[in-house]
C-alpha cells in the first residue's frame, strides 16, 4: 500500500470560524468549501474541518461530535516553527490567545492554544 496525502479531520461547530482560525490566523490556504465542509492545504497537509453527523453506512456506530471538555485531549496538533517567541508574538498581534507564553524546557520551546472549537494546538521550536 502506498499512502499519497494525509487528511487530519477535526469537528467543528462553525466551519466559517474554523476556516478563519486555520486559514486567516495560523496561515493555511482554503482549497474548497462543500456542504458544511472545509477543506484546507495546511503546510503541506490536508485539513478537512466538518460539522458533526450521525452514524452513516460505512461507519455505523461512529458519531462525529466536536471536543467537549476542553481540559481533557484526544488529539493534539503540533506546528514546527523556527522561533516559538516569534511565532507567539505574531499571533498573539492578530488576536490569538494562548494558554501560557512560550516555556522554555532546554530541547524545546513551546507553547499551546485552541481553535474556535477547543482543539489544542502547539507551536514548537527545537533547540
Amino acid at each position: 500500500m502506498e499512502i499519497s496525502a494525509v487528511t487530519h479531520i477535526l469537528v467543528v461547530a462553525d466551519p466559517a470560524a474554523s476556516k478563519d482560525f486555520w486559514a486567516g490566523l495560523l496561515g493555511g490556504r482554503l482549497y474548497r468549501e462543500y456542504g458544511s465542509s472545509v477543506v484546507i492545504d495546511f503546510h503541506g497537509s490536508w485539513l478537512l474541518l466538518v460539522s458533526g453527523g450521525e452514524p452513516t453506512p460505512d461507519k455505523p456506530d461512529v458519531t462525529f461530535a466536536g471536543p467537549g471538555d476542553p481540559g481533557r485531549v484526544s488529539h493534539a496538533m503540533t506546528l514546527r516553527v523556527a522561533g516559538c517567541q516569534a511565532a507567539y508574538d505574531e499571533l498573539t498581534a492578530r488576536g490569538a490567545r494562548f494558554l501560557t507564553p512560550p516555556y522554555d524546557w532546554g530541547g524545546e520551546v513551546r507553547c499551546f492554544l485552541r481553535d474556535p472549537d477547543g482543539h489544542l494546538v502547539e507551536l514548537s521550536e527545537a533547540r
